[in-house]
């Protein structure tokens, strides 16, 4: 009998495979107080070295279909094994307490994953923790003598079934075999669904208990249009689902072919669609999607993926290589988002009861000025070799831009006393994340060049609501009427001056959306670039009058998020 389990729809497509459950084996061990030291020493250095070992062997099996940056993890999980602190520390524990190594080993590791955990509601500590637990897992592994799960052994179709994916498992997969994943966890900001987009793969998440109800082995059936996985599926499911996924694929042949077509509506208007991107290695899905732009560079990547503050021309080389390689189509830049959940262990950021709502993004770029000019003379040098943009992030007042302005131009005027019109055809924008920037921004407008809706965040603050919790997940609520009357004032507001309005959240990839922020008149869509050529496709499907006149019945009759998707799918039939 089949079983039909419900999640978040977090990764277009239908999948249909074997399960493939990635649960960790029973680890626990005895607690053994009289050991011998020199054998537990023994023991830990074997089982050290067997780690190393499997950790070579999965980048080297990597190496032909991850990114330079991907690999870079498996030297970190290798440096860790070797790092002569947390090996002294094993070690002494054993001596002194004679206890077992496997005892020694949890205990030390504890104390690392437990101080990276402490940062709450951070996400990227979060993942340098299940880094640990990974190396931790895997020491114990060897020195139980069992085997963990091998993803970079998959060598035949699978549906990944996971109670979450991090970033270490991400880095194991050949996406050649992973035909859909299924999460416990996780909604559709999570890394789990941002990477799944990524690789094209079909995802259902946020299911809670999939991993309970979904058997290794059993036959599977993903459906990351709907956010519905079937274990055990009927002959009918498999013969209606396999249509599916052939029907999919045609249309994933015919979105192929608008790599090189305009963004434009069914009655010809013209729009921009581009790529939200986090590294220079992302520019590849960029070209392969025919993006239209680079409508947001996440920057804090650059300080996220090194050890200390990069320098300016480190940035400045980075900055400059995107831009060049989009050949004259624009290139957004968000200046250093760190806080909430970015953090930066050589920062030294204060403790917060709330990051979310702390000491983040522009707010630390005005106050840590040094970091901050730093970056804008990169991005000036940069403008140079292409059509370059800069938004700042978390702008909450009006005084907050002008200051971010009088900064970024006082860096200029210096660049521009060796080099003469340097940085003076930049566009200086914001994004629009915090509500009271929303309601105020007729205000805004008049000094702005443009408008970036964020709506990941801005969803999160309108209803009040954390965005990684999933007790609150039911309050993501893109088409709730609330949200949809702030996002057109919002783009009205910009209009009004003449202004760009944008928009690169999730909210700009998604299909429900795409009818309503057409009707609303959004100018830029950005989105992961995997999103970019079915978006351009519906478009080119879509009428602007008529989405307006959509626009005008949601905002008149819909009272609840679910009225607004009852709406839309009868529109779009």
């Amino acid at each position: 009998m089949s079983v039909k389990i419900k999640g978040i729809a977090a990764s277009d497509g239908i999948g249909i495979a074997k399960a493939y459950l990635l649960v960790t084996p029973d680890l626990s061990f005895k607690k053994v107080t009289d050991a011998d030291p020199d054998l537990e020493i023994e023991r830990l250095h074997q089982a050290l070295d067997a780690s190393i070992t499997d950790f070579k062997t999965i980048k080297n099996r990597a190496e032909g279909h991850m990114d330079k940056e991907v690999l870079v993890i498996f030297d970190a999980h290798i440096a860790l094994l070797t790092d002569p602190e947390m090996i002294k520390q094993i070690e002494q524990l054993i001596q002194t307490k004679k206890i077992n190594a496997e005892q020694a080993l949890k205990q030390v590791t504890d104390t690392f994953i437990n101080a990276l955990e402490a940062m709450k509601e951070n996400q990227y500590m979060q993942e340098r923790a299940a880094d640990v637990r990974a190396v931790t897992n895997r020491v114990l592994s060897h020195l139980l003598g069992k085997k963990l799960p091998d993803l970079g052994g998959i060598n035949t179709p699978v549906v990944l079934v996971a109670h979450e994916i991090t970033p270490s498992d991400t880095s194991q997969m050949d996406q050649r075999y992973i035909k859909g994943i299924v999460t416990d966890l996780g909604g559709r900001t999570s890394h789990s669904a941002i990477m799944s987009r990524t690789l094209e793969i079909p995802a259902v998440v946020g299911t809670s208990d999939a991993t309970q109800k979904i058997q290794n082995d059993e036959t599977v059936i993903l459906d990351g249009l709907t956010g519905e996985a079937i274990s055990n599926p009927t002959v009918d499911e498999m013969k209606d689902y396999q249509r599916q996924a052939d029907d999919f694929e045609v249309q994933r042949a015919q979105w192929a072919k608008l790599v090189d077509a305009p963004s434009v509506s069914a009655d010809g208007k013209q729009f921009e669609i581009a790529s939200n991107i986090g590294t220079i290695a992302d520019m590849a899905d960029v070209l392969k999607a025919g993006s239209d732009a680079v409508g947001l560079f996440r920057s804090e990547f650059l300080y996220m993926d090194s050890s200390n503050l990069p320098t300016e021309e480190e940035q400045f080389n980075a900055y400059k290589r995107v831009v060049k390689v989009m050949n004259g189509k624009p290139v957004v830049v968000r200046t250093m988002d760190i806080g909430g959940d970015k953090q930066l262990s050589y920062l030294h950021l204060p403790e917060e009861m709330n990051p979310f709502l702390g000491y983040r993004a522009i707010r630390i770029s005005l106050q840590r000025q040094s970091i901050f000019r730093t970056q804008l003379r990169a991005l000036i040098r940069a403008s140079k070799y292409g059509q370059l943009r800069i938004m700042f992030p978390m702008i909450a007042t009006l005084e907050e831009f002008r200051q971010a302005k009088t900064i970024f131009i006082e860096e200029r005027q210096k660049l521009q006393a060796t080099d003469p019109g340097i940085g003076d055809d930049i566009k200086l924008g914001m994004m629009i994340e915090v509500p009271a920037a929303a309601i105020f921004a007729e205000g805004f407008a008049k000094e702005v060049d443009f408008f970036s809706i964020g709506t990941n965040d801005l969803i999160q603050y309108t209803f009040a609501a954390d965005r990684g919790n999933e007790c609150v997940s039911y309050l993501y609520q893109p088409y709730n009427p609330a949200l949809l009357k702030l996002i057109k004032h919002v783009i009205d507001a910009a209009h009004k001056e003449g202004k760009i309005a944008a928009m690169c959240g999730e909210m700009a990839g998604d299909a429900i959306a795409l009818p309503l922020l057409m009707g609303m008149g959004l100018d830029e869509y950005s989105m992961s670039s995997s999103s970019v050529l079915r978006t351009r496709s519906a478009m080119r499907s879509l009428n602007t009058k008529k989405c307006a006149q959509l626009v005008d019945q949601v905002l008149s009759n819909a009272l609840t998020n679910e009225d607004t998707i009852k709406m839309v799918k009868t529109f779009l039939k």
